[in-house]
């Protein structure tokens, strides 16, 4: 579920065209703010195979939470109704929860923020699921029947791959057989722009979106919001094997850390960054000369330096292949990083070559891109 394409082969064609999803926010009227461009989804609850019980009771994140859900399960022909449903779990990262309802609800019983006392004769009824950040996970095992561990991860927009790692963790202690792990977000409403607005964290580059972000480039001013969600499932690699699953991966090793330094930013060099790498790299039992980089970049000038400075510090020197499509689907906060996974599984599943205008796709470095493919590297900064 991103940006300009709902499902993986829609998603795909996005990238291998080389388009971009970011336009005018259309949700809502958006003139009176700094940063007035946005990437959406064009989603259509019901065609996605949502009931209207459904679409009724979810927010927006949740909905697209489910869909990718379903989505990945049929992807990886999974017979969940084969195991055990205390054997299956879930693992959803979000950064701002059902914010869309939340702002929605609050809008109608403050009679517009003019009544401190809000009038609570007319609740939504499904408002306590909104404001609980666990129905999101919910919502997801419900579509499963998953029964065993359920979890929500909010780290911020590194929520998706903490939430992949959480679920290779049920794994790997036998917590859970199969574990469906990604992360959603549907942050374009009014309060969540004005919050990134007030920090100056987005793009001013109103009048051409379709340039607007360029996480690579010299003249970056800011990342464009967007919306989305990822899942994945992960089961253990015998079982899969074993069951003839089309295989995209294996989560050899992650690693956290954070840097108790600054709300949105790396320390100057970066270490923190570079030990989150290492100790991934360690635990994957691979050299650093031997991965491709799929780079989450935040579109902000004081992260470049430390950036380039921990993979080099990491990566031992070694020049690797880095890439990033954060130009063509935009910063969907929590769901990103998960989506950047899910896209460098696509780069060595399905033939194309990514169009990035911060990449000359020549031949030679073709080649070198995809004898790296073998192993990859997903790294997120923020």
């Amino acid at each position: 579920m991103a940006p300009g394409g709902v499902g993986i082969k829609a998603f795909w064609q996005l990238l291998t065209d080389g388009r971009t999803a970011t336009r005018t926010i259309s949700h809502f009227d958006a003139s009176a703010y700094r940063s007035r461009i946005a990437a959406e989804c064009d989603f259509d609850a019901a065609a996605a195979g949502l009931t209207s019980e459904e679409v009724q009771r979810m927010d927006r994140a949740a909905q697209f939470a489910v869909v990718a859900a379903r989505e990945a399960l049929a992807d990886s022909g999974a017979a969940t109704d084969r195991v055990p449903p205390h054997r299956i779990g879930v693992s959803i990262g979000s950064a701002v929860g059902a914010t869309i309802t939340l702002e929605q609800q609050y809008v109608k019983v403050s009679d517009r923020g003019d009544n401190w006392v809000v009038d609570a004769s007319n609740p939504y009824p499904h408002l306590y699921g909104a404001l609980v950040p666990g129905t999101l996970a919910t919502e997801v095992a419900w579509t499963a029947d998953a029964q065993g561990p359920v979890r929500v991860v909010s780290t911020g927009c590194t929520s998706g791959l903490d939430s992949v790692a959480q679920g290779a963790q049920f794994v790997q202690d036998g917590s859970a057989d199969v574990v469906l792990a990604g992360a959603t977000d549907a942050p374009i409403s009014p309060i969540t722009v004005a919050c990134f607005d007030a920090i100056r964290a987005t793009s001013p580059n109103n009048e051409d979106p379709e340039h607007a972000s360029r996480p690579f480039d010299r003249n970056r001013d800011g990342f464009v919001l967007g919306e989305g969600a990822a899942v994945l499932v992960l089961e253990d690699e015998e079982s899969a094997r074993r069951r003839g699953a089309r295989v995209y991966c294996e989560v050899a090793g992650y690693a956290q850390r954070s840097n108790a330094f600054h709300m949105t930013g790396l320390r100057p060099d970066g270490k923190e960054l570079a030990e989150a790498v290492r100790v991934a790299l360690y635990r994957a039992r691979v050299p650093a000369n031997a991965t491709s980089i799929s780079f989450a970049s935040y579109c902000a000038q004081a992260c470049a330096v430390p950036s380039r400075r921990a993979l080099k510090s990491s990566l031992s020197g070694h020049q690797r292949p880095v890439c990033g499509t954060s130009s063509k689907a935009s910063k969907t906060l929590a769901s990103r990083s998960a989506r950047y996974l899910r896209r460098a599984l696509l780069i060595r599943r399905v033939p194309g070559v990514l169009p990035l205008p911060q990449m000359r796709n020549t031949a030679s470095q073709r080649r070198k891109c995809e004898k790296a493919m073998n192993e990859q590297l997903t790294s997120m900064s923020l």
